[in-house]
């Protein structure tokens, strides 16, 4: 009888224990997300987000997404995945938002909450200069232009009439262009500058006609997140107002200001 009491007092602190313990583990983890911010890119998108050769992951969106973190309180966390599927990895709350030059159109705005605009853009086509390619008017059904799949301007390219040919980011759209498999590119405007003066051989290609049409990008979050969506709206109107996101783009843009309608 005496044993039986000891065990049962024995079994009794033990599990004090191990619910202080879990109480302990639980609390630190709920502190460890509460002081950390997740934001997504696809890590393929020079300037914006990109990798560099000791993988870490850079750029302009990046650096707002810190600033956001820092002004939040919080550490950053900024994580690389496929564009196709960036969308659905917000919707199962893989990361709290996505910032990696995301355009605002009605269709996803049926998926996911929008912040206000952070920056402003356009679909640009880039060609060989020896294509004799001299704007969007000269391409026909004959012509086959890249583009990244996932982004807005694969309607823009249906609308041209050309062939449509998608690949994972405009690294690899850009090298078929130059070896000739494809006829054009069809991309955002400051990444085609971008990338052409960092290709090796990117002073064969330039960019023809002007925007196709005017993109406004924005930070997309979980339909559910109201209140991180507000605090973040306030932080770039603050952002904005400091002259902080005109300081960011002109880091990334050779002092251009693209946050400016």
């Amino acid at each position: 009888m005496k044993n039986t009491k000891s065990m049962w007092k024995l079994l009794t602190i033990v599990g004090i224990i191990m619910t202080v313990s879990m109480m302990t583990v639980f609390a630190q983890g709920q502190k460890e997300a509460t002081n950390t911010i997740s934001f997504a890119g696809s890590g393929g998108y020079p300037p914006f987000n990109y990798m560099t050769d000791a993988g870490e992951v850079i750029g302009f969106d990046v650096d707002v997404a810190q600033e956001i973190a820092d002004r939040l309180g919080k550490t950053l966390e900024y994580k690389t995945t496929a564009w196709d599927g960036i969308v659905e990895g917000l919707r199962a709350k893989r990361y709290d938002g996505i910032l990696g030059s995301m355009g605002i159109t009605p269709e996803r705005e049926e998926r996911v909450d929008f912040s206000i605009p952070y920056y402003y853009s356009g679909p640009q086509l880039i060609v060989r200069k020896d294509s004799g390619i001299n704007g969007p008017s000269d391409l026909d059904s004959s012509h086959s232009i890249g583009l990244v799949t996932g982004t807005t301007y694969e309607l823009d390219a249906q609308n041209l009439g050309v062939s449509v040919k998608l690949y994972e980011d405009d690294n690899q759209t850009l090298l078929e262009l130059l070896n000739g498999r494809i006829d054009g590119v069809l991309t955002d405007r400051i990444v085609g500058l971008n990338a052409i003066g960092a290709l090796k051989d990117g002073d064969a290609l330039t960019l023809v006609g002007s925007v196709l049409r005017s993109e406004t990008m924005g930070i997309a979050f979980h339909d559910d997140d109201d209140e991180l969506r507000e605090q973040v709206n306030q932080i770039l109107k603050d952002m904005f107002a400091d002259g902080t996101m005109a300081a960011i783009s002109g880091k990334w843009f050779n002092g251009e200001d693209i946050t400016r309608e």
